[in-house]
């Protein structure tokens, strides 16, 4: 199976050691991140892997033709962006010739920066059928995906500034700014961190950083701009194809984005991977 890391992010907010190194290549628990995805990968079944390069690209490079030494599964394909950062879907875009061929005509996407002890597995049956499947989490957050009642995506919307990204009117009707003025307005119905309107079953939940998506998809992409978000296109096509959400019972997720996340990602591991 194949799967693509997005590992080509400047990271920013781990200066001061992405001034010398790539995100991909931070340690955690003495393992760089991409090991970390890589392997959690590998042991799901994905053996070829496409990952995109841009701060610090030979780095990457040179640790993706060490790994695929040591590994007799595994093969890296790189994805070169070095000219220049083309965001979340102008990655897939500038790709897709390595992810076309894709076996069942999908693949899986996966953050380098995330880490979870997400049953890929599971995840990746729970995509059959779809044209696109989004891991989601009940998480306390300012951006949020909204799904009707059958787990469909059918927009956006930030709950601090009120703004919403929908091709439906219905959606933005109900999450406009003087319906949904925070996340404890009277008018909505809350369990956990999941909304649901009490007129429309509407549901929010976070973005995972880890989705899939179906070969089919990829020639839409031709007419998009050089860089565009994959959340946004999403969007623009979530009323014509079948884009859904999955959550994952007692998913725990970090996004190893911060300094000050690192010492808590060693304890967060540890907590993951403890045998039951």
């Amino acid at each position: 199976m194949k799967a693509m890391i997005f590992a080509a992010g400047l990271g920013t907010r781990l200066k001061p050691l992405t001034d010398t190194m790539p995100k991909a290549l931070v340690p955690v628990s003495g393992k760089p991140l991409i090991q970390h995805v890589s392997e959690k990968l590998a042991a799901a079944g994905f053996t070829d892997i496409v990952v995109n390069v841009h701060h610090f690209a030979d780095m990457i490079e040179f640790w993706c033709h060490a790994a695929q030494l040591q590994s007799d599964a595994m093969t890296f394909t790189l994805s070169d962006e070095r000219a220049g950062l083309l965001e979340t879907g102008g990655g897939i875009r500038h790709a897709a010739s390595s992810l076309k061929d894709a076996p069942e005509g999908r693949f899986l996407i996966h953050n380098v920066d995330i880490l979870s002890n997400v049953d890929l597995p599971a995840f990746w049956k729970a995509g059959e059928g779809s044209d696109a499947t989004l891991l989601v989490s009940e998480r306390e957050t300012q951006r949020y995906l909204i799904f009707d009642k059958d787990m469909r995506l059918v927009g956006w919307t930030n709950v601090k500034t009120g703004e919403v990204k929908s091709p439906f009117p219905a959606v933005h009707e109900a999450f406009n700014p003087d319906y949904v003025t925070s996340v404890n307005t009277p008018v909505m119905q809350m369990s956990s961190f999941a909304y649901v309107p009490s007129e429309h079953q509407y549901t929010l939940l976070a973005f995972a950083g880890i989705h899939q998506m179906s070969t089919s998809l990829l020639p839409i992409m031709d007419d998009y701009p050089e860089k565009f978000s994959i959340i946004d296109f999403y969007l623009q096509h979530c009323h014509e194809y079948v884009i859904r959400g999955y959550v994952q019972p007692n998913l725990k997720l970090m996004d190893v984005g911060k300094l000050d996340t690192l010492d808590k990602a060693v304890d967060f591991l540890a907590s993951i991977n403890e045998k039951p």
